[in-house]
């Protein structure tokens, strides 16, 4: 199965993807970088499935996304550059406790096939595979920037991720989509750490944490007991500034890092104008 961008050979296609994701696709940006109306974050879902030209090569399909993009949704957009809020993910005062892997990471090689049950995405850093189990645990390979495991535990209501090889871009590429769930709230985790190789994690956040995170992003979530309540009003404090309650802060914090907040300029691209069908 394949889910998002796909190209093989003379075809491109993008499967159950959001305007959003496709735009983030035609030109190469993250959810964080994106600009414009609310309902751009909308779930409804496209599929496209296109020929490339003759002579045209996978490099080239960015560009035909955005014509297609501007034909079909009228989409007007400019680049702009500023200082935004965001998460710098930096050593602590105590040293780095991180354990060096034995491996590196390497970029996935798309002339392996796929395994059974794996999926493929092209993504803006290069190709993904995932895996995802029965009992809604995932294995990625992100490849350059490492591999990594995740799975529920019902009894103690937390997330567990096992990464056997990740980078510090990794891990800030992991922690900002917990920030930015739903690509509508929190801050981009930016990695400046200047630490530079692969290292062997483990993590453990709450589930409580992570579902009051993403109703702090606008995504529909119910709040444990029904209500939103304090603990999802802290919770959506943390999401855009994590304090030392939260379980993310503490998990980054056992391993020798923190989260502080901080500017930086962020390419950013401004949505002028799009039409929904």
């Amino acid at each position: 199965p394949k889910v998002g961008p796909h190209i093989d050979g003379a075809r491109a296609e993008y499967t159950f993807m959001t305007l959003k994701e496709l735009i983030m696709t035609a030109y190469k940006l993250k959810p964080f970088q994106i600009t414009g109306p609310d309902w751009l974050n909308s779930q409804d879902r496209f599929d496209i499935q296109a020929k490339l030209p003759e002579g045209a090569s996978k490099d080239d399909a960015p560009k035909m996304l955005q014509a297609l993009l501007a034909e079909r949704f009228k989409v007007v957009a400019h680049r702009e550059t500023k200082e935004h809020p965001v998460l710098a993910l930096v050593v602590a005062k105590g040293g780095v406790k991180l354990k060096e892997s034995t491996d590196k990471a390497e970029p996935i090689d798309e002339s392996v096939p796929l395994k059974t049950g794996e999926m493929s995405v092209d993504t803006i850093d290069g190709p993904m595979r995932m895996t995802i189990g029965k009992d809604g645990s995932a294995s990625v390979n992100m490849g350059a920037k490492g591999k990594m495991h995740y799975y529920m535990d019902p009894a103690t209501q937390s997330m567990h991720l096992d990464a056997s090889i990740i980078t510090m871009s990794g891990l800030a590429d992991m922690l900002s989509q917990f920030s930015t769930m739903g690509g509508t709230g929190g801050r981009q985790v930016v990695d400046m750490t200047e630490l530079k190789g692969n290292y062997q994690i483990a993590l453990e956040f709450s589930l409580a944490d992570l579902m009051a995170m993403a109703r702090a992003a606008g995504m529909d979530v119910p709040a444990a007991g029904g209500g939103r309540g304090a603990a999802a009003t802290s919770a959506a404090d943390a999401a855009s500034d994590p304090g030392t309650s939260s379980t993310v802060y503490k998990a980054v914090q056992g391993l020798g890092l923190k989260l502080e907040p901080r500017k930086s300029a962020i390419e950013q691209l401004i949505i002028d104008h799009a039409e929904k069908t």
